[in-house]
C-alpha cells in the first residue's frame, strides 16, 4: 500500500509538471441508485468504460444511501455501468463526455435478479419475511407485535423459535441457541439473557434473523442455531428518539419505562438508551415422587408456591466517527444492573408403606441476587478500494458480578404435630466474577464475475472465579461450614480462522463454501478440592451453502454444516445447590463440549410458500438428568452428556393474505427426536414425534387500528428423559397511533385462557417423578409512546462483535 500510496504521489507531481495550462476539466456524473421499492442500493460498483474497447476507465462504490459522484477527466463515447450482488447490471446508454461536462443521473432504479435472487419477500399486513440462502429475516418494525411486546416475546413468535416459561430458548427443537444483538455477544447467562430481553422493548427491534446453520464467518458456538436481533438504525439527520410507559397486570403489577436519543451531526453519531422496570412473576409447582421400597411405594407430594421481583436498569450509548468516505471507527458501551429477588414456600407431605403416619416438610426460600454487567466494542470499519473490499476489526471487553444471598429454612414434623418440629437453616453465598476479552478482524473482497472471498481471525480469553460458600444451622446454634461449599475458577482461550468463496455454476446456481478451524485450550480448578481438569483440541467447522433457481417461481436452498456448544461455565464447577432439603443440583467438571451435524434443504414456492427438510445429529448433547436415592429418598439433578441424539425436522410456512386487510402468517412444525446413552447402569433410549402450529393473524382496522391475534400449540414432546405433555394459548394485541404517529397506545393480553400450563414426568429405571406448573402467563400489558424527530436522512454504519462466550455464562 506504502509503494502504490508513493507512485501516485510521484505521478501527481509529475501531472501537475508537465500538464498545460489548457488542461482539461473534470467531468463530474452523479445519481443515486435505488431498488424498485425505493430501498437504497449501497455498496454497489458504478464504473465508466469506454464504448470503443470496453476498458476501464475510473470506478466509484455508492455511499450507503445509494447516492455516488464519479469524476474524470476523459473525453470521447463512454458508458456508464453499475452492478452489485443479487442486481442485475444497469447499463447506461452511450454518452459523449466533453471537458467539464455535468450530468446528474437522478434516481437509476437496479432491478432485483430474477436469476441469482438471494432473498424473497412476502410482504403485507403480515410482518414481512425474507428468505435468504442462509438464513430467514423476519421483520418486526412497525408491526403490531413491535408495539407493547418486549423482544423476548418477538423471537418467540419466529418460525421455528419456541421460549420457555424460563427464557429457555429452543430453535426447531434444538437446544443450544446463540442469541445476538447485531451481531455482538450480550455475555449473559440463559436466566440474564431472558431478563434482558424483557427488558427490552420491541419497538427498538428493526428484524430478527434466524439462522438455523450459520456459516464459517459466526463463532462455530450454537449447535442449536443463531438468533440475531436487528436494532434500528438512524434514519434522520439532526436528532430523533422516543420515550415510553407501560404497566402490566398478571396477578402481581409490574412497570417499566425507557427513553432513547440519537443525534448526527456532520461526521459524529450519538446513540443513547435507558431502559428500568419491574417485572413480578410468580410460579405454582406441584410435584409427585414415588419411591419404591420393599414393603412398597413411598410417594412424596410437594406444592410450592414462587414469587419473583426483577428489576432492572439497562443503559446502551455509542459513539461513531466517519474519518472519511473510507475509515470510520466507533465504540458501544453498555451497563446493566439486575436485581432479583425471591420468596419461595414449599410444602411437602411423605407418605410411607405399612404407615398411616404423614411427615410434613415446610420450606421458605428467600433468595437475593444482584448481576452487575458492563461490556465495550471498539470497532474499525475500512474500505479498502472503490469495488468493495472491506477491513473490519472488534474489541470486546465485558464484565460481570453475579453476587447471591439465599437462607433456605426448614421445618420437619409428622402428622399435625407442628410445635415440636424440628428445624434447620441452609444458607448459600455464592459470588461470581467473570472477565472477557474478544478481538477479531475480518476482510473481505468482491472478485470478478460476481465472486467473493473472505476471511477472518478472532481469539477470545475468558476467566471466571466461582465461589460458593454453604452453611447449615439449627436453632440456637452457629453456622457451620457445609462439606460442598467450593471455589472454582475456570479459564478458556480460543483461537479461530475462517475463509468463505462464493462463486456461482451457471446462471441459476450461486454457491458459498467455508471453512472454520478453532483451537481451544481450557482449564477448569476446584481449588477446594484440589481437582484440575483441562481439555486442548483442535475443531474444524465445514460449511456449504447452494441455492438453485429451478424456475422463476421455484428455488431450493441446501445447506450443511457442523457446529460446537461448549458446556457454560457454572455448570463445570463441582458445586452442590439445595432446591429443598430433598433435592439438590449439582454441577459436572468433566463434561465435554456437544458437537452437532447439521444438513437442510429448503423449498420455496411462489415467493411465499416455504417447505424446510431437516435432519441433526448431536454427539455428547448436554441434558439434565435426574438421579434418585431409595434409600435416602433424595433426589439430585446434573448436567451430563448423553451419548448422541437425532433430531428430524419438517416445517412448513404459509402466509395467506386474506384481504387487504387481513394477513395470516401460518407456521406447521413436525419433529422426531431420539436420545440414546448409557446413565449409570441403565440405558436411555427414548424418541418421540411431536409437531408445533402457529397461526398468526395481522389486522388493520379503520381510523388506524391495528390488531394482532396469535394462537399457538406445542404437541407433546421429549427432552431427555422428561416427557413434556402437549399445551398451547392465545395472545391479543391492539395498537393506536395518534397525531401522525407521533403518539402510540398498545394494550396486549397474554394467555387469554389460561391454558399455558406445564405438565411432564420422567420414568426411567427407579425414578417416577411428575410435575404440574403453571407461571404468571396470563396478563396485560399497557404501553403508550412518544417519538419525535427532526432534521434529514441518514443512515448509520451497522458493526458486529464476537457472537459466542456470553451465552456460557450462568
Amino acid at each position: 500500500m506504502l509503494s502504490k500510496f508513493l507512485s501516485c504521489v510521484v505521478l501527481f507531481f509529475s501531472f501537475q509538471l508537465t500538464t498545460p495550462s489548457h488542461a482539461q476539466q473534470e467531468s463530474l456524473l452523479s445519481g443515486t441508485l435505488q431498488t424498485e421499492s425505493g430501498e437504497a442500493v449501497a455498496f454497489a460498483n458504478v464504473v465508466l468504460i469506454k464504448n470503443s474497447d470496453q476498458s476501464l476507465i475510473t470506478g466509484v462504490v455508492s455511499d450507503e444511501s445509494g447516492k455516488f459522484a464519479l469524476k474524470t477527466t476523459y473525453t470521447g463515447e463512454a458508458i456508464l455501468k453499475v452492478s452489485a450482488i443479487g442486481f442485475d447490471t444497469f447499463q447506461s446508454e452511450t454518452m459523449k463526455l466533453t471537458s467539464g461536462s455535468q450530468k446528474d443521473f437522478g434516481i437509476l432504479q437496479v432491478k432485483e435478479s430474477a436469476e441469482l435472487l438471494n432473498e424473497v419477500t412476502v410482504s403485507s399486513t403480515r410482518p414481512e419475511v425474507t428468505i435468504k440462502a442462509d438464513r430467514t429475516v423476519v421483520n418486526v418494525e412497525g408491526t403490531v407485535m413491535a408495539e407493547g411486546n418486549n423482544a423476548l416475546d418477538v423471537i418467540g413468535r419466529s418460525p421455528g423459535v419456541f421460549v420457555d416459561g424460563d427464557g429457555n430458548i429452543k430453535l426447531n427443537g434444538r437446544a443450544g441457541v446463540i442469541v445476538m444483538i447485531d451481531e455482538r455477544p450480550t455475555y449473559m447467562s440463559a436466566a440474564d439473557l431472558a431478563n434482558f430481553l424483557r427488558a427490552m422493548p420491541a419497538d427498538n427491534l428493526k428484524s430478527i434473523e434466524v439462522i438455523n446453520n450459520p456459516g464459517s464467518q459466526f463463532d462455530a458456538e450454537g449447535a442449536g442455531g443463531v438468533i440475531n436481533i436487528v436494532l434500528k438504525k438512524n434514519t434522520l439527520n439532526g436528532m430523533n428518539g422516543s420515550a415510553f410507559v407501560g404497566g402490566q397486570y398478571n396477578g402481581l403489577y409490574s412497570s417499566n419505562a425507557g427513553a432513547s436519543l440519537n443525534i448526527k451531526n456532520n461526521k459524529w453519531t450519538y446513540t443513547t438508551s435507558l431502559n428500568a422496570g419491574q417485572n413480578n412473576v410468580f410460579n405454582d409447582l406441584n410435584i409427585t415422587r414415588n419411591f419404591q421400597q420393599s414393603e412398597g411405594v413411598a410417594s412424596f407430594n410437594q406444592a410450592t408456591r414462587l414469587d419473583e421481583n426483577r428489576s432492572n436498569v439497562i443503559a446502551n450509548g455509542g459513539l461513531d466517527y466517519q474519518i472519511n468516505d473510507q475509515h470510520s471507527v466507533g465504540t458501544n458501551v453498555s451497563w446493566a444492573n439486575f436485581d432479583n429477588g425471591v420468596d419461595a414456600i414449599s410444602n411437602t407431605t411423605i407418605t410411607n408403606p405399612n404407615t398411616t403416619d404423614i411427615n410434613r416438610i415446610s420450606s421458605l426460600n428467600d433468595n437475593q441476587q444482584d448481576n452487575n454487567r458492563l461490556f465495550a466494542n471498539f470497532h474499525y470499519v475500512g474500505k479498502l478500494d472503490t469495488m468493495g473490499t472491506r477491513l473490519t476489526s472488534d474489541i470486546d471487553v465485558a464484565k460481570m458480578r453475579v453476587s447471591s444471598n439465599g437462607i433456605l429454612a426448614n421445618s420437619y414434623w409428622v402428622n399435625e404435630d407442628f410445635a415440636n418440629a424440628d428445624r434447620d437453616d441452609i444458607r448459600t453465598i455464592n459470588d461470581m466474577d467473570y472477565r472477557i476479552l474478544t478481538a477479531k478482524v475480518d476482510f473481505s473482497k468482491p472478485l470478478a464475475k460476481g465472486k467473493s472471498f473472505a476471511a477472518g481471525l478472532k481469539g477470545s480469553w475468558i476467566n471466571s472465579d466461582n465461589n460458593l460458600d454453604l452453611s447449615r444451622r439449627t436453632p440456637n446454634e452457629p453456622w457451620i461450614t457445609d462439606p460442598n461449599s467450593n471455589r472454582f475458577i475456570y479459564t478458556e482461550n480460543v483461537l479461530a480462522a475462517y475463509s468463505n468463496y462464493n462463486t456461482n455454476w451457471g446462471e441459476k446456481v450461486s454457491a458459498q463454501l467455508g471453512l472454520r478451524a478453532e483451537y481451544s485450550d481450557i482449564t477448569g480448578e476446584s481449588i477446594t478440592l484440589n481437582q484440575l481438569n483441562r481439555q486442548q483440541y483442535v475443531s474444524l467447522f465445514p460449511s456449504v451453502f447452494v441455492q438453485q433457481q429451478i424456475t422463476p417461481d421455484y428455488k431450493i436452498i441446501y445447506n450443511v454444516n457442523r457446529r460446537i456448544t461448549r458446556p457454560n461455565y457454572r455448570s463445570l464447577n463441582p458445586y452442590v445447590f439445595y432446591i429443598d432439603p430433598l433435592t439438590t443440583e449439582e454441577g459436572n467438571p468433566n463434561l465435554r463440549p456437544m458437537f452437532s451435524s447439521n444438513f437442510e434443504v429448503t423449498q420455496v414456492f411462489k415467493n411465499s410458500y416455504q417447505v424446510t427438510l431437516r435432519y441433526s445429529r448431536t454427539t455428547d448433547i448436554f441434558n439434565q438428568v435426574m438421579y434418585q436415592d431409595e434409600e435416602t429418598k433424595t433426589s439430585r439433578l446434573r448436567m451430563a452428556n448423553l451419548d448422541n441424539a437425532s433430531f428430524y425436522n419438517i416445517n412448513f410456512m404459509i402466509p395467506v393474505d386474506i384481504t387487504k386487510w387481513w394477513g395470516v402468517s401460518n407456521y406447521i412444525e413436525t419433529f422426531h427426536s431420539r436420545f440414546q446413552s448409557q446413565i449409570g447402569e441403565d440405558l436411555l433410549e427414548v424418541s418421540q414425534t411431536s409437531f408445533n402450529i402457529r397461526s398468526q393473524h395481522n389486522i388493520n382496522l379503520p381510523k388506524g387500528f391495528k390488531v394482532e391475534l396469535m394462537g399457538m400449540y406445542v404437541g407433546p414432546f421429549q427432552d431427555g428423559q422428561l416427557a413434556i405433555s402437549g399445551f398451547g394459548w392465545v395472545d391479543l394485541g391492539l395498537n393506536k397511533s395518534f397525531a401522525d404517529g407521533k403518539y402510540s397506545i398498545a394494550v396486549n393480553a397474554t394467555d387469554l385462557f389460561r391454558t399455558q400450563k406445564i405438565r411432564g414426568a420422567v420414568d426411567f429405571e427407579q425414578i417416577d417423578t411428575s410435575f404440574r406448573q403453571y407461571r404468571s402467563q396470563q396478563g396485560v400489558r399497557v404501553t403508550l409512546r412518544y417519538r419525535f424527530n427532526k432534521g434529514e436522512k441518514f443512515n448509520v454504519n451497522s458493526r458486529s462483535g464476537s457472537d459466542e462466550e456470553r451465552s456460557r455464562l450462568n
